[in-house]
């Protein structure tokens, strides 16, 4: 079966990741500011190249990690791999 989405907890969800994106510039700048200036834009591109990365690892299994099929402490990363199943209109 598909999973129902409920769209206040999707809005709620997509709050908080607004949130927590702008957070990265103000730890790229944090980190910039540990290190000499010759590597300020290497240290800011690390923290938006990982936002990236996990970004897209979220999209692939963690969303079934988080929510998919018990498997003990960790949700199966089949379940919903790639968002697979997911259904809003119900």
């Amino acid at each position: 079966g598909s999973m129902v989405v409920d769209m206040a907890s999707t809005a709620w969800i997509l709050v908080c990741m607004a949130l927590v994106q702008l957070m990265t510039p103000g730890l790229a700048f944090f980190y910039g500011g540990l290190v000499s200036s010759t590597s300020v834009i290497t240290m800011m591109m690390q923290s938006f190249v990982a936002m990236g990365i996990i970004s897209i690892l979220w999209y692939v299994v963690g969303f079934s990690f988080c929510f998919g099929s018990s498997l003990g402490f960790f949700g199966n990363p089949g379940t919903y791999a790639g968002m697979r199943g997911l259904n809003a209109a119900e």
